[in-house]
């Protein structure tokens, strides 16, 4: 599990940010990836990544404001062209199917591939199957915006291979039985129960991915126990009031929900373009104040999320 950012930056692209998409890059556990957002030129940051958008299965728009929309259609049309011949499923507020739909018509474009929508009207689970579950709720930014949580499954327990040899049970076929945690008779008339050599679940991981939001509760909710929290910092510490009345966060109330909400890491994204060089390093020490484990994303930063290991960041 990985993510990889292809847009932190807010409102209009800038030299530095292109506008708001990120990619969760599920290959080992189902291959294929899920996109969340698509502003404008998001088609054009994939070409400088490893992304395959024929591996794009579902695409989870936070809210209709074009700097996180404007790049779907062109996406869509190019994926086309890319190999992409399987079922994709936008997910998204209502209105999202007809933006969707009239630009691709208006533009005489014939996709090769199904379409499905999931227009988004009321809080709750989206979707759920033998690898993961999302669900979603509604923040607090003008107009529709709306925040995901993706939980996945537990890991069976690992076969324990050390204990096995302990007990003199031979390797082989019998390996995979108990693995199962199935009884099995070896030839030496031993009776094993192989729920006995399995060692505990491994819990599954949590990552939270949220629109464009002032604080509120609703992103708490979403965010418990996350081990990855996305969550936008539009304004810095200072700029509380203007945050407020725009309809955003600052840095600083972002930190906050990172540290009321039990979180591992605190990604912040969608910034303002005012911000450059040294100011980006002020924003990120602004938030570490309030949650040490905190660090302000980049165009092309990818984050790789193991199992109950140390989170990694490249770039």
């Amino acid at each position: 599990m990985e993510i990889t950012f292809l847009g932190t930056g807010s409102g209009v692209p800038a030299k530095h940010r292109n506008v708001s998409s990120l990619a969760l890059k599920l290959l080992d556990e189902r291959n294929s990836i899920w996109l969340f957002d698509c502003g404008e030129a998001t088609q054009q940051q994939i070409l400088h990544t490893s992304i395959k958008p024929r591996k794009i299965e579902k695409i989870f728009i936070t809210h209709m404001h074009g700097d996180h929309i404007f790049g779907l259609p062109g996406l869509l049309s190019s994926r086309a062209f890319q190999g992409g011949d399987s079922p994709v499923t936008i997910y998204g507020p209502v209105g999202i199917k007809q933006y969707v739909l009239t630009s691709l018509k208006l533009s005489h474009t014939y996709l090769k591939y199904p379409l499905y929508f999931k227009e988004i009207s009321e809080e709750g689970l989206l979707f759920k199957d033998e690898t993961f579950e999302v669900s979603c709720g509604f923040l607090k930014h003008g107009i529709i915006s709306i925040g995901y949580r993706i939980v996945e499954n537990d890991h069976p327990g690992k076969l324990q291979i050390d204990k096995l040899k302990q007990f003199n049970i031979p390797s082989g076929p019998v390996f995979g039985e108990l693995k199962q945690g199935k009884t099995v008779m070896l030839e030496d008339g031993r009776k094993i129960d192989g729920r006995d050599f399995i060692g505990n679940p491994q819990k599954g991981r949590i990552v939270t991915i949220l629109g464009d939001t002032k604080k509120c509760l609703k992103s708490e909710e979403l965010a418990k126990d996350a081990t990855v929290l996305v969550h936008e910092g539009t304004f810095n510490v200072s700029e509380k009031k203007m945050a407020k009345d725009y309809n955003h966060s600052t840095v600083g109330e972002a930190a906050q929900i990172a540290k009321d909400s039990n979180v591992q890491l605190l990604l912040l994204n969608h910034l303002s373009a005012r911000y450059v060089g040294n100011e980006i390093k002020c924003l990120e020490l602004e938030a570490k104040k309030i949650f040490e484990n905190t660090r302000i994303a980049h165009d092309f930063m990818n984050v790789s999320i193991p199992l109950h290991k140390e989170l990694k960041i490249d770039g």
